[in-house]
Order: structure tokens, then C-alpha cells, then sequence
């Protein structure tokens, strides 16, 4: 197992060896296409420019496993979206990824939006979803009994879930490498010299010189700008800023649902959800602009969101803000996604992957795999993934600190470090002794929850920074 932060990256089994496929950008996408190619016996690489997995969209979307039933029909967004959301469920019962089956409400609030409803349904049916169904006023107000007043109906989509987004990714990784794929992190690629025929491409990281015969770009916001340094310019990618507000555990009561406006031009709107962290969100808001860095929220915005979610949910603007952040998403112009395979240059773009990539992730990775066979690639025969249990950070499963046998076998489980949201200072040592181990407390926290919590760190940082230090010297 080959997991790198700092110095020259490794040389291969021989002179001048060169990596059969690598997959640049460790996101969810890159890093389910890279445990896809684990399947077979091939020399694989994920490189990523930050210093961990799922360090930029992956870690700031909705969370909300997709149906698909909105997609626009035909596409290949909306069959990899209804593919993908059959894989990660079946996965995430396998390895342990918390979902919560809560279902969706398409709520209308006025007569426009209930007269699109039935469209919405008829489209569902046209993705391949058979389940949604129409809701009157009176059930809606039974279902969601604090919803604000003025609803006029729902479409229900009963099996869209909520998942965490955090573990996916991680997940994938984890069995990447566990089954030989060389991830490099904190590595940055600057310039790529395309190889000829029989040649091997030359990525030029800070890192050192990585040679590789097949390559793709898994680059989310910058895959346009990675294409470009393979000398294709077949999109631009504007990034979508999404603010959101996360409320305390306290208002997990007021909802029940994914509640879902009808959607817009710009996206699926503003929506309030539960979380499987036991938390509730509001956003995301969708604002076009020029920056790939800006992830900071704004006053305009958090307003903006308090103003929608107090006609959405009004009781929930009561209650305590746990957090706040933003997540950029790579709009592109485009109903579908971007994914072009260039044969000639043994180069697959994954590009214009939205806010369904979570959903979509292993399908993506089966799909690419595909492109990459078209495109020369040899795969010979699959061979079994390493096995992968991820600890749970859902509420609706058991958690170490509950757990009586565990903490008897070993006491670590039942000292608690983060009171917030009750993590153990097992967990927090199983964390940075895993496979992918954090590179950072904000690492630490998205595989654990530590500092995640109402007080945000403030109770229990000092001592989970002590862990930290400790457990990566």
C-alpha cells in the first residue's frame, strides 16, 4: 500500500517505468474511477494537488443520494445517476457508509409550481422512477407538520436518501490503495508533456516527473484547465458557488423529508434536509462566479438562504446555526456532463460533474473504465477488491460510545473526546492510523465528526490537536 505527501514520487519497478493509467484529482469521481481500475492487474495512479481525499466538492455538496427522477432524460447523466444510486446503496450497506432512506417532497408554493408537478412525474417516468407520487395539501401538512403555511401540494419521491458525503470518498480510496493503487497527495501537476506512440505521457508535478501510458482528469472545478495542458479546449468551467447553513441537532424534529423546491434554471433551488450527522441543511444558494477559490460565505447570502428557509420551515430559523459553509460546483453551460475520450492521446476528460457526482460516482467509474478499454487499454481478467469497513459517523447506526462489548474489549471507545457530537478517542487513533490517514484536524474531522460539533471545536480542541500531533509524528 503506497499512500505519499512529500518527497520525489517513487520510482516504478524498473528504469523509467510508467504507470498504466493515472487518474488526476482525488475527489469522489477520481477516486471511484481509481478503485474501479484496481479490479485489474494494472499500475494505477491517483494524484491529487491537496492533501487529502475529497478536499475540494466532494466535502461541501448537499449530501443527498439521488434518484435521478429530474435528469434530463436521455442523457448520460441521468443513466449513470440511476445506475450509480443502485451501486453506492448496495456499497454503502457493504462497507458501512451511513444512508438514511427518508425520501424527497417536491414542494410547490404557488400555482405555477403545482401545475409542474405532473411534468415532474411524467419525467420521472421517463428516467426509469415509478415511484413518485402526487400529494395534497391536507397530507402534506400531515407529513411535514411544520412546513410553513401556504404549500399547495408535493410530489413525493420516496426513495431518495441522504448519505455522507465525508465517508464515500474515502471509502473508495481506502480500497484503492488497499488493492495496489499509488496515491499521491499534496501534488500538484504543472505541466504534462503528451506522449507518441509507444511513448508514456510526463506529468511535471512539484513532486517530480510521473510518466504514465493512459491518463484521465478527474479535476472537477479545474478539469478545463487540466485539458487545456493536454492542448484541448472543449469547455469552461464556471464555478457555482452553493452557500449553506447547518442547524443544531435540535431541529432534527422539524423535518422529515428531504424537502425539494421545483427546480430553476440555475439548479434544484434551495432545500432543507436532514443530515445522517443528525444535523438539518439549509441551501444551497447557486451564484456563477470567476473565482475557483472563493468558498467563503457572504451576509447577502446566508440572508438570502434565512429568508427562504423561514417560508420553507419557519420554526427551524429558531433554532441554533451549527455551522456555515460553501461548496463550489462545476457548471459548465451543459444539461449533461462532459466526458469525451480521446483515443489518439490515450486521454479521458471526466469534466461538468455537478452536484449528482456523489450519486453517480461508481457508475462514473465503471463508465470510464469502459472509455479507457475503447480507447486501447488492456484490462485482463478482474480480480477481487480488498475488503473495506468504514467506521460509521451516522446517527441511525450504532456509534462506538454506545457500544458496551466494544468499549469492554477496548476502554478507548468509551472516552469520549468531542461531547458534541460524542467521539472517542478510539476513533479519533483508528483515524490516523488508517490507510488514509488525515493530513489535517479538518481531515481528522471529516472521518470522525471531532470538532464538527455545537461548541465547533472550542471544548474539545486543544485535546483532539494533542491526538493529532501524537498520532502523526
Amino acid at each position: 500500500m503506497t499512500v505519499t505527501r512529500r518527497g520525489a514520487l517513487p520510482d516504478g519497478p524498473g528504469p523509467g517505468a510508467a504507470y498504466d493509467v493515472t487518474v488526476v484529482g482525488a475527489g469522489v469521481v477520481g477516486c471511484a474511477i481509481a478503485r474501479e481500475l484496481a479490479r485489474y492487474s494494472l499500475r494505477v495512479a491517483l494524484v491529487e494537488a491537496s492533501g487529502d481525499v475529497g478536499e475540494g466538492s466532494s466535502k461541501a455538496n448537499t449530501a443527498i443520494l439521488h434518484t435521478g427522477f429530474d435528469a434530463v432524460p436521455g442523457s448520460l447523466e441521468a443513466r449513470l445517476v440511476r445506475e450509480g444510486g443502485r451501486l453506492l446503496a448496495a456499497y454503502a450497506r457493504e462497507t458501512g457508509i451511513p444512508v438514511e432512506p427518508v425520501g424527497a417532497l417536491l414542494v410547490a408554493w404557488d400555482e405555477e409550481q403545482l401545475a409542474a408537478l405532473p411534468r415532474l412525474a411524467a419525467k420521472a417516468e421517463r428516467n426509469g422512477h415509478h415511484g413518485t407520487r402526487p400529494v395534497g395539501a391536507a397530507e402534506l401538512r400531515t407529513l411535514e407538520p411544520h412546513l410553513g403555511p401556504g404549500a399547495l401540494g408535493a410530489l413525493a419521491v420516496p426513495d431518495e436518501s441522504v448519505v455522507c458525503p465525508w465517508t464515500t470518498p474515502l471509502a473508495y480510496a481506502t480500497q484503492a490503495v488497499r488493492s495496489g493503487v499509488d496515491l499521491h497527495l499534496d501534488c500538484p501537476v504543472e505541466k504534462v508533456r503528451p506522449g507518441g506512440p509507444g511513448t508514456p505521457h510526463r506529468l511535471i508535478t512539484r513532486r517530480g516527473v510521473l510518466r504514465t501510458r493512459y491518463l484521465v482528469n478527474a479535476c472537477g472545478l479545474y478539469a478545463d484547465a487540466f485539458d487545456a495542458l493536454v492542448g484541448r479546449y472543449d469547455f469552461t468551467v464556471t464555478p457555482r458557488r452553493g452557500q449553506l447553513l447547518v442547524f443544531d441537532k435540535l431541529a432534527r424534529g422539524l423535518v422529515r423529508h428531504i424537502l425539494l423546491p421545483v427546480p430553476g434554471v440555475l439548479g434544484k433551488g434551495v432545500l432543507v434536509a436532514p443530515t445522517v450527522y443528525g444535523n438539518v441543511l439549509l441551501g444551497p444558494t447557486a451564484e456563477d462566479l470567476d473565482d475557483k477559490t472563493a468558498t467563503g460565505s457572504t451576509a447577502e447570502g446566508l440572508a438570502a438562504l434565512r429568508a427562504q428557509g423561514g417560508r420553507i420551515l419557519p420554526a427551524l430559523l429558531d433554532e441554533e446555526v451549527t455551522a456555515v459553509y460553501a461548496g463550489l460546483r462545476a457548471a459548465t453551460g451543459a444539461e449533461d456532463y462532459r466526458i469525451a475520450a480521446h483515443p489518439g492521446l490515450r486521454y479521458v476528460t471526466v469534466g461538468g460533474i455537478r452536484s449528482t457526482g456523489l450519486t453517480a460516482s461508481l457508475a462514473l467509474g465503471r463508465h470510464t473504465v469502459g472509455l479507457l478499454a475503447d480507447a486501447g487499454l488492456e484490462l485482463g481478467p478482474e480480480r477481487p477488491l480488498a475488503p473495506v469497513t468504514m467506521p460509521n459517523l451516522g446517527e441511525a447506526f450504532p456509534r462506538p460510545y454506545r457500544d458496551a462489548a466494544r468499549i469492554a474489549r477496548d476502554p478507548a471507545y468509551g472516552e469520549i473526546v468531542c461531547h458534541c457530537e460524542r467521539v472517542t478517542r478510539g476513533e479519533i487513533r483508528d483515524a490516523l492510523a488508517s490507510t488514509v490517514p488525515p493530513a489535517s484536524l479538518d481531515g481528522l474531522r471529516r472521518r470522525t465528526r471531532a470538532r464538527g460539533g455545537r461548541c465547533q471545536g472550542f471544548s474539545c480542541g486543544a485535546a483532539v490537536r494533542v491526538l493529532f500531533e501524537e498520532g502523526t509524528r
